[in-house]
C-alpha cells in the first residue's frame, strides 16, 4: 500500500476489517484554529434572534474539519504509518473568538490480509 494522503485509511474503529495491523506508530493529531469573520458573527447573532441553520458557520466547521483529516494524515505519514485507527474530533472555542477542530487517533502500518 502506497503512502499517500489518497490512499490513506482513517477509521474511528479500533481495528480494520480486511487488513492486519502490523506495527503501530503512536498518537497522531490534527490541529486547525479558524477565527469567525464579522460577517459570519452578526449573522449568526441574528439566526439566534430568529432561529434556523448558521450556514456559514456549519461550511466553516466542515472545512475545519476536513482540513485537521488531512494535518492528521500528514502526521502519521511522517511517523511511518499508512493509516489511523480510533480517530476522534475534538473541538473548543478560543476566547469566543476562534474554534479549535484537533482530529486525533493511532497511527498504524496496516496489510490488507
Amino acid at each position: 500500500m502506497a503512502n499517500t494522503s489518497e490512499n490513506f485509511i482513517v477509521t474511528t474503529m479500533n481495528d480494520l476489517p480486511g487488513y492486519e495491523i502490523v506495527q503501530v506508530c503512536g498518537e497522531v493529531f490534527g490541529l486547525v484554529v479558524r477565527a469567525r469573520n464579522v460577517f459570519s458573527n452578526i449573522g449568526a447573532s441574528l439566526r439566534t434572534v430568529f432561529g434556523g441553520e448558521v450556514t456559514q458557520y456549519t461550511q466553516l466547521l466542515a472545512d475545519s474539519r476536513n482540513q485537521a483529516i488531512e494535518r492528521l494524515k500528514l502526521a502519521a505519514m511522517e511517523k511511518g504509518g499508512n493509516a489511523v485507527i480510533a480517530m476522534r474530533f475534538d473541538c473548543n472555542e478560543i476566547a469566543n473568538l476562534m474554534s479549535e477542530i484537533a482530529a486525533y487517533g493511532t497511527a498504524v502500518i496496516v496489510h490488507k490480509k
